[in-house]
């Protein structure tokens, strides 16, 4: 990895990590056995590195990932963490869902020992592999995926690794990993990947997200900063231009800017509405129709994928490698539980947009909705208030479904400005199954049924995945 020396703390805590993983002595702790804990457990035992890995957790598959684990030669604790030899630990790795005020990560940082992301391991023990980071509160799943996409088109191998599901560990415990990473990476991530420096940086867009985990907006955009911790004036970075919370997180950061808009034309790619095609470094592009993705938020985080590849290199940025990048843009497909058309049966659409966890990414759904919509509307509350869908809900909307832990904050924000211009129910004491049963009585042929929560999905499911499937298995009526 390329460390550049800075004013931040982060770099005494990169090159103090650095130098325990390369004297390959005593003990690492990580905290969490999921696929990340895992993986990583993996990567620092066939580094010959000593491992004590733990977890709260007790349930059938942990425990099975623990014997897993020890087959590797790892000392695996489960149902609860020995804090005394996490506090003598040469370094505590932990995983994104552990929260910073658990008792491991205090008890690693009282004493000194540096706590560092699986990410930070994973790219430190593939030095090799070369890396465009993707940041933002919403479309940094869709430019990762794009991403590895058009780096595979202009015939490089290229993985995407990191917060869309694949732990940059996994890549790293590769035979022969791929020469290109196209890497997400979350908040949770950045506050603990101090090395961090990619080949290319983005930034798609800032709203106020997490605030079930952070005290205020501006800790949550102080740890979306730490991509740039490491920034030189040889970095190369890539940015919305119609967001000025973005601006203003990237100002004084030293490096090569390149901005994107689908508002503005005086900026590195954007959107030409007169002539409905997309523009790069002032040659067109693509036609506008010819983007299988809908919306303008998926019109910007194309022109955010495609400068972030031909920035990353020369060869990158020929005429034929444009020709080649669009053409691979026309058969590109988003990733699943992203505004995703799971079913169209008896005349009404079913999408599932799960991965919509806070309130912005349902808004950039609802303004897209073009037909009346049954809107399910709920999960675990993240402090973030529902007001702001008011004017999409009232254009477009059939129905408001408030399900899970969050329906009494949302009833509390809707009811009295929505008044009997659009239903809201509350379905806060249902099960999911009741949810859809519910939307389907309601929708009626030529709508949709929109699955876009703008909440968490820890109060029902697991992840945000498993109730997009859900939502799929009871939308083509599956048990």
């Amino acid at each position: 990895m390329r460390l550049a020396p800075h004013a931040h703390s982060s770099a005494t805590a990169a090159s103090l990590v650095a130098r325990r993983l390369a004297e390959r002595t005593g003990e690492w702790a990580v905290i969490g056995l999921g696929r990340s804990g895992g993986a990583v457990t993996r990567l620092l035992r066939r580094a010959g590195l000593a491992v004590y890995a733990s977890d709260r957790g007790a349930d059938p598959a942990t425990v099975a990932a623990a014997d897993a684990l020890r087959r590797e030669g790892a000392d695996v604790e489960v149902g609860g963490h020995d804090l005394a030899r996490i506090a003598r630990a040469v370094g505590c790795v932990v995983s994104p869902g552990v929260p910073p005020t658990a008792p491991p990560l205090r008890a690693a940082r009282e004493s000194g020992v540096p706590v560092v992301s699986e990410v930070e391991i994973g790219l430190r023990l593939a030095p090799g592999v070369r890396y465009i980071a993707t940041t933002g509160t919403n479309g940094k799943t869709t430019v990762t995926a794009l991403v590895g996409h058009l780096l595979r088109a202009l015939g490089h191998s290229a993985m995407e690794v990191g917060n869309i599901g694949t732990p940059v560990a996994e890549l790293a415990l590769l035979a022969e990993p791929p020469a290109w990473a196209a890497l997400e990476i979350s908040s949770f991530q950045l506050h603990d990947t101090p090395g961090i420096l990619p080949d290319v940086g983005v930034l798609t867009t800032l709203s106020p997200d997490h605030l079930d985990r952070y005290e205020s907006v501006g800790a949550y955009y102080a740890d979306k900063r730490r991509l740039f911790a490491n920034a030189t004036s040889a970095s190369r970075w890539v940015a919305t231009a119609d967001n000025a919370d973005v601006t203003a997180l990237g100002d004084g950061v030293p490096g090569h800017w390149w901005r994107f808009s689908v508002q503005r034309e005086d900026v590195d790619g954007w959107y030409d509405r007169a002539k409905a095609r997309l523009v790069v470094r002032g040659v067109p592009f693509m036609p506008r129709g010819e983007v299988p993705l809908t919306g303008d938020h998926n019109v910007a985080n194309v022109l955010a994928a495609v400068l972030a590849v031909v920035m990353a290199d020369p060869s990158h940025a020929t005429p034929a490698a444009l020709a080649t990048l669009a053409a691979a843009v026309r058969t590109f497909r988003a990733p699943p539980h992203r505004l995703e058309l799971v079913l169209e049966r008896d005349g009404v659409q079913w999408i599932n947009d799960s991965k919509a966890t806070n309130v912005s990414s349902t808004a950039v759904a609802l303004a897209g909705m073009t037909r009346p919509t049954v809107l399910l509307l709920g999960g675990r509350h993240k402090g973030e208030p529902y007001a702001t869908l008011l004017p999409d809900i009232r254009r477009t909307g059939r129905a408001v479904l408030a399900f899970g832990e969050a329906a009494p904050q949302i009833l509390a924000d809707l009811r009295e400005a929505l008044a009997s211009e659009v239903p809201l129910e509350d379905l806060g004491g249902a099960s999911f199954a009741d949810v859809m049963a519910r939307a389907r009585a309601l929708a009626q042929p030529g709508d949709v049924v929109l699955l876009s929560p703008a909440c968490s999905s820890y109060d029902q499911f697991i992840n945000y995945e498993e109730r997009g499937r859900r939502f799929g298995e009871l939308a083509a009526g599956r048990p």
